[in-house]
């Protein structure tokens, strides 16, 4: 009797679970789909909406520009010199700049830039949000007549996608520089073909999966954190420890699973 009770206490447990994590991709996917809605309406672009989109995007993105490309540049100088380096212990010079370009350009800088403005911007957005709609304040906008979503929720999603996109194209754009400069100094010599491998790695197809892998990186680091905090109840008052980091745990997952289709795009 006991068996049989404890058996449907942990299938019922499996089923609340289950219905938990359906309801919160549910809810990511609508606040997606209802910010794109609210971004493509032309009374987001009001006066006062322009305002709260142009505060939040410098406020998330300003601040955290210098500090982040003088970051990208030291770690691309490091892995630079020590791909180079290493490749030409084993007689591999012609295939270091190469893997330079693939690793850092292609792979790492999107994912750190996208880790970066997520540690940074939105989950701290997303906390942000949640203390509000603690507090009422969410509640106290609708009651006024004036919406949350489109006054606290779209400019926070918005100034995490265009910190994300702004920060991944800078720190591509610096690591470039910085893996021509580790290679050939500061001369021209190089540059016919650095621009040829260049263009030999970032070919039509993997330019188009790294642009997508960018554009959706920036979009799970947006949405999920925004999504916790204004749906997720707190670990205080869901009665579960772990309730506040599976919105963390989802955002990484999805993380992964973008990284890994763009691996399996790019090599496969």
């Amino acid at each position: 009797m006991q068996h049989h009770l404890s058996t449907g206490r942990l299938g019922l447990n499996a089923w609340r679970a289950a219905l938990r994590t359906v309801r919160a991709w549910g809810r990511i996917f609508y606040l997606g789909a209802a910010s794109g809605v609210l971004l493509l309406s032309p009374s987001s672009y009001g006066r006062t909406g322009r305002q709260l989109l142009l505060r939040q995007v410098y406020a998330d993105t300003v601040p955290i520009l210098l500090g982040f490309t003088v970051l990208a540049a030291l770690i691309c100088l490091v892995i630079t010199r020590i791909v180079v380096v290493t490749a030409a212990s084993y007689g591999l010079s012609r295939y270091a700049l190469e893997m330079v370009i693939r690793v850092l350009v292609l792979e790492l800088i999107p994912l750190t830039a996208a880790l970066f403005v997520a540690m940074r911007c939105s989950i701290p957005n997303g906390t942000a949000l949640a203390l509000l709609r603690e507090n009422g304040h969410l509640q106290a906008l609708q009651r006024a007549g004036r919406d949350p979503l489109r006054e606290e929720v779209l400019p926070r999603v918005l100034s995490s996608i265009y910190a994300s996109l702004t920060l991944a194209a800078l720190s591509c754009a610096v690591a470039t520089v910085t893996a021509y400069l580790a290679v050939y100094g500061f001369n021209t010599a190089g540059l016919p073909i650095f621009t040829r491998l260049f263009g030999q790695v970032f070919t039509p197809p993997v330019t188009v999966l790294f642009v997508l892998k960018t554009f959706f990186f920036s979009l799970a680091i947006a949405l999920i954190p925004m999504a916790s905090g204004l749906y997720e109840q707190t670990a205080q008052r869901a009665g579960q420890p772990g309730q506040e980091l599976s919105g963390l745990a989802r955002m990484f997952a999805v993380l992964l699973v973008i990284e890994m289709a763009s691996l399996m795009g790019n090599y496969y």
